[in-house]
């Protein structure tokens, strides 16, 4: 098995378990607020990566090799991503609903190649890149609902349409805060592949991007005094699904670090971001969702696949 086949096999199984995470939480969100239900997954994504850490430890043969630039890398890194991107996404769904904010989602792959080419100097193949541009045009397709160019909106949760102070501007624009998201998320999958590459301990490193995400969500996030409370008083069938979605997206996490020590960085990431094309039929006859397959939906799909058969048949 060649090491490409290897870097997608990882970004495969990263994908299938982002996948369930997404779907989990469609049924958990309804038990508990998102903002609470992501503290508790991030608190599993530390203590579950922590556990599997130390299995880990004792049981392989060579010692760790200390690497200080990885390890900041991996701990800016979990800055980025678990917690600024997972911010930016998730105000973005609060506001604009989550078919706006996952559209811009899509373009973190394009971010991804040209920070890994300037950066890292990665290089794609014009098939590769052919590949990349063809699956992000078929996952907006998915993504795209009508009305998304509205500009016209209702006030979410009292916040007025029109905005006066700088901050409420500036989070009123789906374009900065989808921007912000992907960025972020792109920014955090380059600081991952370039630690990844000079020092291989994915586990390790999804881990410290969980504690650095964890240690920011705390410090950061209002109504800590009450946290504990409002834990207590959860639905106890909520948390424990919460609880499977952090170990299913640390896991996945671990995944696909690991998957861009064989594969570009920007092919990982992309592969990991086809979620939709199977969130929507999961939805749509699992949990009985009433999402309808359109004819936009379905050719966005097929378009998607043929950009990710290309990829892997270049």
């Amino acid at each position: 098995m060649s090491d490409s086949d290897i870097g997608f096999l990882l970004s495969v199984a990263a994908l299938l378990l982002f996948t369930v995470a997404i779907v989990v939480t469609k049924v958990a969100s309804s038990r508990i607020p998102l903002g609470l239900g992501f503290l508790i997954a991030t608190v599993v994504n530390v203590v579950f990566a922590g556990l599997a850490l130390l299995v880990q430890l004792a049981i392989r043969v060579d010692a760790v090799e200390w690497n200080t630039t990885a390890f900041w890398l991996f701990v800016i890194a979990g800055a980025f991503s678990t917690y600024l991107g997972r911010w930016f996404f998730y105000e973005s769904v609060v506001r604009f609903g989550p078919a706006k904010a996952s559209i811009f989602q899509v373009s973190s792959p394009l971010f991804t190649a040209v920070m890994a080419w300037s950066l890292l100097s990665e290089n794609l193949s014009w098939l590769v890149v052919l590949g990349l541009l063809f699956t992000i045009a078929g996952l907006m397709m998915v993504a795209y609902q009508p009305g998304f160019f509205s500009r016209s909106r209702a006030p979410v949760d009292g916040i007025p349409a029109a905005p006066t102070s700088l901050r409420s501007r500036l989070l009123a624009s789906i374009f900065l805060l989808g921007l912000g998201s992907s960025l972020a998320y792109a920014i955090g999958n380059v600081l991952r592949g370039s630690a990844v590459r000079s020092w291989p301990e994915p586990l390790l490193g999804a881990w410290l991007g969980a504690v650095s995400g964890l240690l920011l969500h705390l410090a950061f996030t209002s109504g800590r005094a009450g946290l504990f409370a409002r834990l207590q008083e959860a639905d106890k069938k909520g948390v424990w699904l919460y609880v499977l979605i952090g170990g299913s997206t640390i896991s996945a996490q671990v995944f696909v670090i690991a998957s861009m020590q064989y594969i570009p960085l920007s092919v990982a990431t992309l592969v990991t971001l086809c979620t939709p094309i199977l969130v929507f039929p999961i939805s749509h006859w699992l949990l009985k969702s009433g999402e309808q397959f359109t004819p936009v939906m379905l050719a966005g799909s097929a378009l998607a696949m043929l950009g990710i058969f290309i990829i892997v048949t270049r």
